[in-house]
């Protein structure tokens, strides 16, 4: 499946648990997740999108590794499928 059809998913289900779905931009870092999720109670982790089986590049893996060596979470999403267990895994952090 196509990564703007999965990001899109995405967006629709953390808006219908309330939450925001930031697109995440810097133009001072490359390699950085493609979203922000902010869910209810102050949760927040970062999302990597990708088309269905590919994989993050280097540069992402090094940044996914950063993110998390400052205690946040970062995942990668390449299966629609796989939305609301993404969700759920971030709502029990």
């Amino acid at each position: 499946m196509e990564e703007k059809k999965i990001e899109s998913k995405l967006v629709k289900a953390v808006k219908e648990k309330g939450g925001m779905c930031l697109k995440f931009v810097s133009p001072s870092m490359d390699g950085i997740p493609d979203r922000i999720v902010l869910l209810p109670g102050g949760r927040i982790s970062f999302v990597e999108t990708k088309a269905t089986g590919k994989k993050m590049r280097p540069l992402q893996v090094r940044r996914k590794k950063q993110f998390e060596a400052l205690g946040f979470s970062v995942y990668c999403l390449d299966e629609v499928e796989k939305v609301e267990e993404l969700l759920n895994a971030i709502q029990t952090i």
